[in-house]
């Protein structure tokens, strides 16, 4: 992982999220990351594009890895990298990766900040276990630190601590184009604003527009939401839009 930050280039940079967890499947437990992790890539201008959930198997998890790693210009996952036997995310990565993975004595540095000697059990010790050729990722929080190998970034499943993990290894990436939106709010049906809205779309191919209902006070209604890379071709869609909308007597 290099030292320096890159600055956000035009390129168009792309991410996928593998979530890792047999819980999340089962709906056991509800995932709260997609939403946060879409959100933090879009502000840095990273794209995130697809989101995969997997079960805690192997063949599944490596699979998913190395399809999204040649497919994207980031991976990141959340989800078993714990210290119980069915936390098998690192051992996963590595062997997708075809390298060894070992006890890292920089993880086993950090994790003495939190954990007496006495404490650094076996158990504890496995998620010192990094994928050979690897960069570790901060943790503030526990000290347990994920890593980064090549374009893959692991990360915890629980929020708090893949937050940090997040924001500790942004700097490190490398960004694009940031992905701009503009948002009209229609207080009518979406029935009625649909072939308006299909013209708008059909004049501007490079914006892409989205109707998202809500009922509010008794009155049907949608948010209307434009996104695109170039704020002048946003702009000409979003006028264009709410002259379309005024002409229909939609907007109000």
């Amino acid at each position: 992982m290099p030292d320096v930050v890159q600055k956000a280039s035009e390129e168009i940079v792309t991410a996928g999220l593998l979530i890792i967890g047999d819980e999340i499947l089962s709906g056991r437990t509800a995932d709260k990351n997609i939403a946060y992790i879409a959100s933090h890539l879009t502000a840095i201008g990273i794209q995130l594009q697809d989101v995969r959930v997997v079960p805690d198997e192997e063949d599944r998890i490596i699979e998913a890895v190395n399809t999204m790693r040649s497919r994207y210009s980031y991976v990141f996952t959340t989800g078993g990298i714990g210290p119980t036997h069915d936390d098998i995310t690192a051992d996963s990565v590595a062997k997708a990766f075809q390298v060894a993975i070992e006890v890292d004595p920089r993880a086993v540095a950090m994790m003495r900040e939190r954990y007496a000697p006495e404490r650094l059990t076996e158990a504890r010790l496995r998620m010192a276990r990094i994928p050979e050729g690897a960069d570790l990722v901060d943790n503030p929080i526990s000290r347990t630190p994920g890593f980064m190998i090549d374009n893959v970034v692991v990360m915890a499943g629980i929020p708090s601590i893949m937050q940090v993990m997040l924001d500790a290894v942004s700097s490190k990436l490398r960004t694009g184009k940031k992905m701009l939106s503009a948002s009209v709010q229609v207080n009518a049906p979406e029935g009625d604003i649909a072939p308006v809205l299909a013209d708008v779309a059909a004049s501007f191919p490079d914006v892409a527009m989205g109707s998202y209902p809500f009922f509010k006070d008794g009155r049907m209604g949608a948010h209307l939401v434009l996104r695109a890379m170039d704020l002048v071709e946003l702009e000409a869609a979003e006028k264009a839009l709410r002259a379309e909308l005024t002409e229909h007597n939609l907007l109000s």
